[in-house]
Order: C-alpha cells, then structure tokens, then sequence
C-alpha cells in the first residue's frame, strides 16, 4: 500500500469498533469489546474458543489485526459473531 491508501484507509478505522456485513446483507458497527471464535489454534487460543476483542488494528499491509489478551491476531484467524 502507498501513503495515500493508507491515509484513505484510516478515514474509516477506529481502534474502538468494526463494520461487518451481517449474513442478512446488513452493515452492523461491533464496538469493542466483541465476542470472535478462534477457527485454528493460533496463541494462547484453542479452536472453538470465544474470545473478547479489546482493540482494533489496522497493519502496514492493510490487514485488520484484533488485540486479544494483550496479544495481537490477525483477523481471519476468527469468526466474528454479530449476535452475542
């Protein structure tokens, strides 16, 4: 990503909240602290445990990173749950 596409890209982050496009077709804002499910062992994490998200990141690569347990994840490691 070149500068610009970062500066792009950060106009609609915040640490605090995601947006998600619900199975239904919604856009649904998650603010933290929300509920994911680990779909791989993957740090202190199990497969098919739930975990709180505390913050939100993006990566220099543009990747969204979770902050859990006061580790770092990137977010396709997990299954966001919009109904808990």
């Amino acid at each position: 990503m070149n500068e610009d596409e970062i500066v792009e890209l950060f106009r609609y982050c915040s640490p605090q909240s995601i947006l998600v496009v619900t199975w239904y077709g919604k856009l649904k804002t998650l603010h933290c602290p929300f509920t994911v499910k680990a779909e791989v062992n993957i740090g202190k994490l199990k497969k098919g445990q739930y975990a709180k998200v505390d913050w939100v990141k993006i990566a220099t690569n543009g990747k969204t990173v979770f902050g859990i347990q006061g580790e770092a994840y990137q977010y396709f490691y997990f299954d966001i749950l919009t109904h808990l």
